[in-house]
């Protein structure tokens, strides 16, 4: 997996006001925390921010913080919580958690499926149920799969893949029960 740089800045934490005023200088409160350090307000360049969560990983991009004039321990991250405005929907502040890279972690995958609309059971009439656009996994940090592909094309109606029938990378744990539903087809009302 690939890892996306990002430079950012100290700042004073100083409330609503102050945070305001980073972000009309097309910045991003932030605060990065983790591994037995302090928590430390940052700010990051929101362009740049923009640009590493668009990539293949979304969410779960690790992060190279470069913060300027503090040294960090360890410089990789991931991303614990963005918070956005309820009004305008734009982002209001970042959560960045330090991480090892040699220590297992727990992220949440999306789920993909393919050749839905080739399904048999799709063609008759039934209806798709996805239980889970996500499955929570446990990996290293470099092994974080972009997301589960599920094929869809032999399913008919009554037919559910549960998390046993997944097949997962090597070194990455499932965290739901191998019997839970992750997709089915049911029968049309």
């Amino acid at each position: 997996m690939q890892t996306f740089e990002l430079q950012a800045k100290a700042r004073t934490s100083g409330g609503t006001r102050k945070a305001r005023g980073v972000r009309r200088n097309e910045m991003f409160p932030a605060v990065v925390y983790g591994h037995g350090m302090k928590p430390l307000a940052i700010e990051v360049p929101d362009r740049a921010f923009l640009k590493a969560i668009h990539t293949k990983a979304g969410a779960n991009v690790l992060i190279t913080l470069q913060v300027e004039g503090v040294k960090l321990k360890e410089s990789t991250c991931r991303i614990k919580a963005i918070q956005n405005n309820p009004v305008t929907d734009k982002i209001d502040h970042i959560d960045f958690m330090v991480i090892s890279l040699t220590e297992k972690i727990t992220v949440k995958v999306p789920v993909v499926l393919l050749h839905i609309e080739d399904a048999p059971g799709i063609k008759e009439g039934g209806s798709l149920d996805l239980v889970h656009r996500e499955i929570e996994v446990e990996c290293l940090p470099t092994q974080i799969p972009e997301k589960i592909e599920i094929e869809t094309k032999t399913m008919k109606i009554n037919d559910a893949v549960h998390v046993k029938d997944l097949t997962l990378p090597q070194g990455i744990k499932c965290l739901l029960s191998p019997e839970d539903v992750v997709l089915a087809i049911h029968p049309p009302r």
